[in-house]
């Protein structure tokens, strides 16, 4: 389980890995869920808009893959591809290797049991005219893992214990507005929870949250990793919640719809290579002021992100790179990914330099 004394900054390590969690021979285990190289393109009136490139992704039982990027970057297009929420236009999102697209009706029940969604917003992804009961049965109701109105209410209590939303009994006849934010997170988690996957997809689940609810939030998610064996999908626009979440596991971190670096998350977080990598770590607020005053700090050549109707040539990221090398960076060619053991980087300029 995550320590919740663990520092939440790059400056300090946080709790060590689980024994048996992601980290250690991640290779060894099949895969869930995985991208091949998925893409999604939207058509909007300005022009095609590709909002997810090329992405090869694995999510593992008992694991955590963090994907960060900033807002707008394509993560949660991303996340609902990999939850078969939205179909790519390229590439495929495979179900214990099966292609979504191919899976018969029993299949596909089991992967729709299988791999839950946790939403952004707990208030606007809760029925507001369903009690915190009635939302936590609907689905254990639907594939006949209850029968009566008692044995419902126990399993929705018993949900409730599971995500520390105790006493239980105080709050299943609560509706959505009764609760605050935490406590409607909560029953989100305890709501993907009910149908025992095999993998969450978190979007931001924790960015709406305070702090200290947050902290104890991902305690939860870490205990129910360790415990039930579940596999994590985590989306998150902040690396400092990425490193506390996924220690023992890996950061793929996105730009414009590009994974441009993946690996373990020491290694992502203490030896970033790609500069926009760089560039998040070092945005990262530091609160020992001794090491605060030694940090990296990266100065990006520019702010503004490129329009992704009129996408640069070469590598997306060049107009902002502070790397950046004329006729290599701006090539008609954008970097490929090269991997190297456990870390993978597209960069012109680092892998060239390697």
């Amino acid at each position: 389980m995550i320590d919740p004394a663990a520092p939440t900054e790059t400056g300090g390590r946080p709790a060590d890995p689980v024994p048996g969690a992601a980290g250690g021979g991640s290779g060894t285990v099949p895969p869930v869920l995985s991208l091949r190289g998925t893409s999604r393109v939207f058509s909007t009136p300005r022009g095609e808009v590709p909002a997810v490139s090329g992405v090869e992704l694995d999510v593992r039982p008992g694991q955590v893959l963090c994907l960060v990027g900033e807002s707008g970057c394509g993560k949660t297009t991303t996340a609902r591809m990999a939850a078969g929420l939205a179909g790519p236009t390229g590439g495929k999102v495979l179900y214990r290797g099966a292609d979504l697209r191919g899976l018969d009706k029993r299949a596909r029940s089991g992967f729709r049991r299988s791999v839950q969604y946790i939403h952004q917003d707990p208030y606007a992804s809760l029925n507001p005219v369903r009690t915190v009961q009635s939302t936590l049965t609907a689905g254990l109701h639907r594939h006949g893992s209850v029968k009566g109105g008692a044995q419902a209410r126990r399993a929705a209590a018993a949900l409730l214990e599971r995500v520390d939303l105790v006493p239980a009994e105080d709050h299943l006849d609560k509706y959505p507005h009764q609760l605050s934010g935490g406590q409607r997170q909560r029953v989100a988690v305890a709501r993907a929870l009910a149908m025992e996957p095999e993998v969450v997809i978190a979007d931001e689940s924790t960015s709406m949250l305070d702090v200290s609810v947050r902290i104890s939030l991902l305690n939860t998610l870490g205990a129910l990793r360790e415990d039930l064996g579940v596999g994590f999908l985590f989306i998150t626009h902040d690396l400092a919640v990425a490193k506390y979440f996924a220690w023992d596991g890996e950061i793929a971190v996105m730009y414009l719809g590009r994974i441009v670096e993946q690996g373990p998350a020491p290694a992502i977080v203490n030896d970033p290579r790609h500069p926009y990598t760089r560039a998040l770590v070092s945005a990262v607020c530091e609160p020992d002021p001794d090491l605060a005053r030694t940090k990296e700090r990266v100065r990006l050549r520019g702010a503004d992100i490129p329009d992704p109707t009129d996408l640069p040539s070469g590598c997306d990221f060049h107009p902002r790179c502070p790397l950046y090398e004329q006729g290599r960076c701006d090539t008609e060619r954008p970097p490929l990914v090269e991997s190297g053991g456990r870390r993978s980087l597209a960069c012109h300029v680092v892998n060239g330099a390697g």
